[in-house]
């Protein structure tokens, strides 16, 4: 067996061979003529000369041996519906979405945007895109009108599918009426907009620009559409980064580079084999939807788990702590792709939930989107008896930059890290100011890549190469290196610790210390389930860092002593773990952190609160009440 070093030893050394050798993991109509082009750094351009498809990787080259196999598995606790479609019907159901696509006149190269729940019409649109070559643009459907619109005027689509609703804990989501806002605002019109009526919510139709998907549908119920063939850096989709400020940043992905980069993941990261089940609960509308949910799973022959719903309800609509692994058990998941968060959720359930079910289909929880703490992944590791495997990486980046491939060499998981550079990825630690390279164990400096970027990762900023330069290949003085922005230091074996965005760094008193560090050290408390820290400006320090804590026993939020105790020790153990300099200037005691609908912590928001300012565009906040806990703790002193 190949070492796990010389594998991405190879990777970083001899690029060209390493790479043509993956390549073989997907079909190619015309061979490549040119593995990796870099003649105008930092622009790469893999497999040139190629010809491929994605929906063709995805779908079409399983029809011959595996037919009649499970391809997409919905299930929706939210509508209780669960239904399974196989590569054949969900040949079917793709091709007579892009018939319609193309009736609405949408052809090679013309964006659709994609503004829809999770639910399987969303998979059949992304596909269906990718069938005919058009750009698809997935916005996460808890957008409100104002960042949808900015969408629309950005990436310009000439059709839009939509929905008539959403719905999360029961609560329905009318989309119709936001999407009509968000296009009366954008000075973009879309030609059409198709629209999958659930029966959710009244939907008023415009006329002559709305279309019902089950309309065309019907129309096009035994159309028959050929695969486009895309050359290898055509663009494939857009996806805009969570959280942009100001004009929003489309992250511009290829198509040929994409599908190897996904089809080796699943190979060398995932350990995804063809039959198998593979379930990520994240949400299209996210980098890891389209990577996890929709087209790395197809790729591998894999069946892959849609699901709409919280983590704690049933099919039956009923609270059910166990609905996940009651599905792991259903359908033999063998790789499960979800986020710190999620389990976090699923901590405060009855833990014999754990072992209610038969669980041995899993091989392993991959976990991603924030960092993974120690005690979270002590306590599903225990539960769950299978590998924990924390992976880092961004939207940018497309798959993973960090994790561990245990495919190739298997590697201990080390609880804290994600783990080591994945092939391709040339990681480096740079001192943030003199851009120096670190090379002694735990030395913090900021993380970034050495260009070429591996395949699947951004080509550019959609219709903006110069901000894709200036944003993220000039941050560091005198070296074009990829910034990800974040701290980081690499232990004595290798492995990487991520210590939080470089601009989420607290200067108390001319220290520099990441909110990450001192998280961690209160999280490691018996008596704390969550935790955010952030700095909060001080006149005499120049900022102070402020924690807010989730405690696990809720009586601690209507017992004053209760709180006055744990925030005492809560101050000792950082002052143990990080000294007296990290300690938090004030512990506040909340029932839920302020968090997008995808599980991130809105730290932005809850610093402005701290500091009296306006907490800016929260429309994917999670619940709102959440941020008025924190605005009225620090309001109560």
């Amino acid at each position: 067996m190949t070492s796990y070093a010389d594998f991405y030893r190879q990777s970083i050394n001899e690029p060209d061979a390493f790479w043509t050798e993956q390549a073989k993991l997907i079909d190619w109509q015309q061979p490549f003529t040119r593995v990796c082009n870099y003649d105008k750094p930092p622009f790469a351009h893999w497999f040139e000369g190629g010809t491929t498809n994605l929906c063709h990787n995805a779908v079409d080259r399983h029809l011959k041996d595996r037919a009649d196999q499970a391809a997409l598995i919905y299930v929706s606790t939210e509508t209780g519906v669960e239904k399974t479609y196989s590569f054949t019907e969900l040949h079917a159901e793709v091709q007579r979405m892009a018939a319609s696509l193309q009736a609405l006149g949408v052809t090679k190269g013309d964006r659709v945007l994609i503004y829809m729940p999770m639910i399987a019409e969303a998979a059949f649109a992304m596909l269906a895109c990718a069938r005919i070559g058009a750009i698809h643009c997935v916005v996460f459907g808890g957008f409100a009108s104002g960042s949808l619109a900015s969408r629309i005027e950005d990436a310009t689509p000439k059709v839009i599918v939509s929905a008539d609703a959403g719905s999360r804990g029961g609560k329905i989501v009318p989309y119709k009426p936001l999407l009509d806002e968000a296009i009366r605002l954008s000075s973009h019109k879309p030609e059409a907009v198709l629209l999958a009526d659930r029966g959710l919510s009244p939907m008023q139709l415009v006329a002559g620009r709305d279309q019902l998907w089950s309309d065309l549908r019907a129309k096009h119920v035994n159309d028959k559409v050929p695969c486009e063939w895309m050359k290898s850096t055509d663009i494939s989709y857009t996806i805009y980064t969570s959280g942009t400020t100001g004009k929003p940043k489309g992250v511009q992905r290829d198509t040929g580079g994409y599908a190897v980069a996904l089809a080796a993941s699943m190979k060398h990261i995932f350990d995804g084999r063809a039959g198998e089940t593979y379930f990520s609960t994240s949400d299209i509308g996210w980098v890891v939807g389209h990577s996890y949910i929709i087209y790395g799973p197809l790729i591998a022959g894999m069946a892959t788990l849609m699901y709409e719903g919280l983590p704690t309800r049933g099919l039956d609509k009923e609270p059910d702590g166990g609905i996940w692994w009651r599905l792991v058990e259903k359908y033999k998941v063998t790789a499960m792709f979800s986020a710190p968060t999620a389990v976090r959720v699923l901590k405060k359930q009855d833990p014999a939930l754990l072992k209610k079910y038969d669980l041995s289909s899993l091989r392993a929880l991959f976990l991603a989107g924030e960092p993974l703490d120690e005690p979270t992944a002590r306590w599903i590791s225990e539960g769950l008896q299978v590998p924990i495997i924390d992976n880092y990486w961004q939207t940018e980046s497309g798959w993973p930059i960090l994790t561990i491939a245990n495919p190739v060499e298997k590697k201990a998981s080390k609880f804290g890290s994600p783990g080591i550079p994945m092939y391709g990825y040339n990681v480096k630690l740079l001192h943030e100011s003199t851009g120096e390279e670190l090379t002694q164990p735990n030395e913090k400096g900021v993380v970034v890549l050495e260009g070429p970027t591996p395949p699947g990762f951004m080509q550019t900023v959609w219709k903006d190469d110069a901000r894709f330069v200036n944003t993220y290949w000039k941050t560091v003085p005198g070296k074009m290196v990829y910034s990800t922005f974040d701290w980081g230091i690499r232990d004595k074996d290798g492995y990487y610790f991520i210590l939080g965005r470089t601009d989420d760094v607290i200067n108390v008193a001319g220290h520099r210390l990441g909110t990450r560090e001192i998280e961690e050290s209160i999280s490691g408390h018996a008596g704390v389930a969550e935790v955010a820290v952030v700095g909060v400006a001080d006149t005499l320090k120049g900022q102070v860092a402020m924690a807010f804590v989730v405690p696990k026993d809720a009586s601690v939020l209507a017992n004053s002593a209760e709180a006055l105790k744990l925030e005492g020790e809560v101050m000792k153990r950082v002052d143990q773990d990080l000294g007296a300099l990290a300690r938090p200037s004030r512990v506040r005691f909340v029932s839920m952190l302020p968090k997008t609908r995808s599980g991130k912590l809105l730290r932005r928001a809850i610093q402005a609160v701290c500091e009296g300012r306006d907490a800016g565009d929260l429309t994917t906040m999670d619940d709102p009440s959440a941020l008025q806990q924190i605005r009225d703790r620090v309001e109560a002193g």
